[in-house]
């Protein structure tokens, strides 16, 4: 069979889907409506039809799971899109594509992310034996979106420029002078990761005085520190392997696919206070053209055999209940910090915004 699959980034495309969605276009050019003409969010009954997955994972990894899925059925061979974007802009061209949906999955986005989805109705739920397979505190009620894995949000360091006691032992001790000019960042809005983890920050000190200020100054003292804001993941990875900075923040699983993968000198440090724990999930797009595609794609992501592969092989923390811990996880010791994700998901948009217009390079 011909291979269809098409590998994309999408970082400057939701403004191209939102023009296609309102001229009732689909992005290879066809006229019509792609939700009806398809069948809908049903995928259009029984055969194998093509359908995108819009993604905020690894690429490679993205790339395997798609590849491990086809072999599993070979009926779905050749039949996905990968679309990479950050989990934010994933947030953002679904709901710019509401009225003509083009993507069928959006694998990749925090709880907040995807709850802002389901509320303005672009989400369909995913089929039940998944929902039901999925604890109640990580999935929407309505099976909305579930969660695929916990994300801990930790130091990178390059451990050719760091060692012993210059690394930084609490998300305190980033604020030290010896770290000045030493930080790089990921750019904070695009990004899910990000935003959770900044978002986390205001909300450890939000109740000394029942207020966003304590968080406000404590990331005003970050930026101060910060080199510079990486447009995207890769961008960051390269910095810091060419030594421009010694330490980013980011999530455990992709910091240990980098270090086991094309940086070797990076590696993970977990804060003694804690990380917080993000919830990092996906969903069915609503009426999106392929959605037995999208059906059967996740059904086999969240089956228990391919979440005990993705920890063993992925460090990935499943959101399911797995029989044994992977053994990489227990060595690491790893200790949540105590986080109001309900606060957090009222919130977001208010502190991401004033970090974005008082904060950010103003330290």
């Amino acid at each position: 069979m011909l291979k269809r699959r098409q590998y994309l980034q999408g970082t400057a495309l939701v403004g191209t889907a939102a023009v296609l969605a309102a001229c009732g276009l689909d992005e290879g050019g066809s006229g019509g409506d792609a939700g009806s003409s398809s069948g809908g969010s049903d995928g259009g009954g029984a055969g194998a039809v093509p359908f995108t997955i819009y993604t905020a994972r690894d690429s490679a990894l993205a790339e395997k799971v798609v590849a491990d899925f086809e072999a599993a059925h070979p009926e779905w061979e050749g039949m996905a899109t990968i679309l990479t974007l950050g989990a934010q802009e994933a947030l953002e061209r679904v709901r710019a594509e509401k009225s003509n949906p083009q993507g069928d999955i959006w694998w990749g986005g925090t709880r907040q992310q995807l709850s802002q989805g389901a509320a303005d109705g672009v989400l369909a739920p995913a089929p039940q034996e998944v929902v039901d397979a999925i604890p109640e505190q990580y999935r929407d009620p309505e099976g909305l979106w579930v969660g695929e894995m916990l994300l801990a949000e930790l130091f990178m360091i390059n451990t050719e420029m760091i060692s012993g006691d210059e690394i930084p032992a609490d998300w305190d001790d980033l604020l030290g002078e010896e770290y000045a000019g030493n930080i790089v960042i990921r750019d904070v809005e695009a990004s899910g990761t990000m935003r959770a983890i900044y978002c986390a920050m205001i909300d450890r000190l939000y109740d000394e005085a029942g207020s966003p200020e304590a968080g406000y100054e404590w990331l005003l003292g970050l930026d101060k520190n910060t080199a510079t804001y990486a447009a995207n993941p890769t961008d960051m990875y390269q910095r810091v392997s060419r030594q421009e900075a010694a330490i980013s923040l980011w999530n455990l699983q992709d910091i240990m696919l980098q270090k086991n993968g094309d940086f070797p000198m990076f590696d993970a440090v977990v804060p003694t206070s804690g990380a917080p724990m993000l919830v990092d999930g996906l969903a069915k797009i609503a009426d999106g053209p392929g959605g037995a595609g999208a059906d059967a794609f996740i059904s086999y992501l969240l089956s228990p055999e391919v979440q005990t592969s993705m920890a063993e092989e992925y460090y990935q923390i499943p959101a399911i209940e797995l029989e044994q811990q992977p053994q990489w996880l227990a060595d690491l010791g790893l200790t949540e910090m105590e986080v109001d994700w309900d606060r957090i998901a009222e919130n977001e948009e208010e502190w991401i915004g004033h970090w974005a217009s008082s904060i950010k390079g103003k330290g």
